[in-house]
């Protein structure tokens, strides 16, 4: 893999093969043009997915969902596992999308919800504050990975936990991984996925327990953990605002499911994407206007080649535009509060 500052591999503690994302951006990328890379072809702007009535059966919105991921997906070949899920009207939730999701894969940066989820564990059971100082010192610095503290270039410094996370879920930044290791080591954050019903989605530990490879994860699992979240059964109610306050940030991940979407309808989407080589991985949940789960995701592919791209030209990324925007007008109609 050619030197690429933005997709190199990071190990914790020298490098890792495991623990790159996407950063933040994304400008306007028109559904009509034509992906510059790849076998995608160039595609005319695709039907609108028939859009439900608000009393639609959500067993047909479910449906309109698994149109939108099989062709999407299939234009865009490669291999997926996906988990997507539809809220039903009453609960429990309908699966739209079942594809190898108990597989387990390389989470990528997806399982830095993992590692967000065991902090703010330990704040919610008051061991740890938000804002406890973490040192920032040269050696922890990734100076060609993703994220912002590379780009500081004066050390030694000292940050909050809290601007920490807010690093690692917005911009993705890679030493924010190792500044969240000093106050949760693999041990702690592998044993709170275990307790909380996780037991695929683990880091994988280094010699230093301070430092770990982002491991492993199911698309299942994943799901099911952002599902837990959005509905308040992950953490408490404070840490549950806050992480999906991050994750629904408009400096978030853009490209993707929440690339053709105007702002007021991005904030409707908490997302997190893990890529690197072959692989491109999202997971998130779109919200109503009224603050409930509409629909969650979880979606990892691989596909050969393009292996240094991760904009939104990439067929698995730009599969995943064309979902987002269906997958958002699917259930647009249960966005009115």
């Amino acid at each position: 893999m050619p030197n690429v500052s933005r997709r190199t591999a990071l190990r914790l503690g020298t490098v890792s093969a495991a623990s790159t994302v996407l950063a933040a951006g994304g400008g306007a990328y028109a559904t009509g043009s034509a992906p510059a890379v790849g076998t995608l072809s160039p595609s005319p702007t695709p039907p609108a997915t028939p859009t439900p009535s608000p009393s639609a059966d959500p067993h047909r919105v479910a449906e309109l969902v698994k149109a939108s991921y099989d062709t999407a997906s299939a234009q865009a070949g490669g291999t997926w596992n996906a988990y997507v899920s539809v809220a039903g009207t009453p609960a429990p939730a309908i699966a739209a999308v079942d594809v190898g999701s108990d597989a387990v894969v390389e989470a990528y940066s997806i399982n830095k919800l993992a590692v967000a989820t065991a902090v703010l564990d330990k704040v919610d059971k008051g061991t740890l504050k938000l804002d406890a100082k973490v040192d920032v010192t040269a050696d922890i610095v990734i100076p060609d990975g993703d994220g912002i503290f590379r780009l500081d270039g004066a050390y030694p410094s000292n940050v909050t936990v809290g601007h920490a996370l807010s690093a690692l879920l917005t911009v993705s930044d890679d030493t924010a991984v190792r500044l969240c290791g000093l106050v949760c080591t693999a041990s702690e954050i592998n044993a709170t996925m275990t307790a909380k019903g996780f037991p695929h989605t683990q880091v994988t530990p280094a010699a230093d327990p301070h430092r770990f490879f982002l491991g492993k994860t199911t698309p299942k699992e994943a799901h099911d953990l952002l599902q837990a979240l959005a509905t308040g059964k992950l953490l408490a109610a404070a840490s549950t605002s806050y992480l999906l306050t991050i994750l629904r940030s408009p400096i978030a991940y853009t490209d993707g499911i929440r690339l053709n979407m105007s702002t007021t309808e991005r904030l409707r989407v908490a997302s997190k994407v893990g890529s690197l080589n072959s692989g491109r991985n999202e997971a998130g949940v779109i919200f109503t206007a009224g603050g409930q789960p509409a629909l969650t995701y979880a979606m990892f592919a691989t596909r050969d080649g393009d292996n240094t791209n991760f904009g939104p030209t990439h067929p698995l990324i730009h599969a995943r535009t064309l979902m987002g925007r269906q997958f958002y007008d699917a259930v647009a109609p249960s966005s009115k509060p």
